[in-house]
């Protein structure tokens, strides 16, 4: 009787020990670390999303406005700078990686907002369906960036939150010391500026349409 009694009690202890760890806390930091690197790869999906976009975008204003050489030179730069940036899951808890990444993708949100601007002086290229089509398109992926970098912040946040506040905290200064909290996405100082292109010299003639 007695045996079964230590046997039952042995049986009830391994049930109640994962239960109890799951109960304090010690399963939040690593489940909110995977979800911070699943966000993190949303953000980074739909920056190479826009990067496949721009080629074609150039291609297309450069066939009607061929002389906006500047600003068509730029938007190639700036595209080939952020993709050239290397980034994986590692970069988000890397202050430096991550600010780099994040202002490769500032730069070329900027030039991209001049480029689309340059379309008013074109009334070809503002009709024109290939361009109408790749202008949605990059509209709808900057509205998926915006969401993206919203819900990877808020993933993040609660994951920073997680590591500083009891009772994590405890799991965060021993069995998880080496997790280092995760990097935010700022608003850059140019984006809270509107595009501008100077309208002051237009073309004297409409280039031809590109067949």
């Amino acid at each position: 009787m007695n045996r079964l009694v230590r046997n039952a009690s042995r049986v009830a202890l391994i049930v109640a020990v994962p239960a109890t760890l799951a109960g304090c806390g010690i399963n939040t930091i690593p489940t909110q670390d995977e979800a911070t690197k699943t966000a993190w790869a949303e953000v980074q999906n739909q920056y190479q999303r826009r990067a496949d976009l721009v080629p074609n975008l150039v291609a297309t204003v450069k066939g009607y406005a061929s002389q906006e050489k500047d600003v068509l030179i730029a938007v190639t730069q700036a595209r080939a700078s952020a993709t050239q940036v290397k980034v994986d899951a590692s970069t988000i808890t890397d202050p430096a990686q991550f600010q780099k990444f994040a202002a490769a993708q500032d730069q070329l949100s900027g030039v991209l907002g001049r480029l689309m601007v340059i379309q008013e002086q074109y009334p070809d290229l503002k009709s024109n369906q290939n361009f109408l089509a790749l202008q949605s398109q990059l509209e709808g992926t900057e509205n998926r960036i915006a969401i993206a970098r919203r819900d990877y912040n808020e993933t993040a946040q609660k994951y920073n939150t997680t590591l500083r506040t009891f009772p994590s905290v405890f799991w965060a200064k021993t069995l998880y010391s080496g997790q280092k909290p995760a990097q935010l996405f700022q608003a850059s100082a140019a984006a809270q500026n509107a595009p501008t292109v100077d309208f002051s010299n237009p073309p004297t003639a409409t280039p031809p349409k590109v067949q």
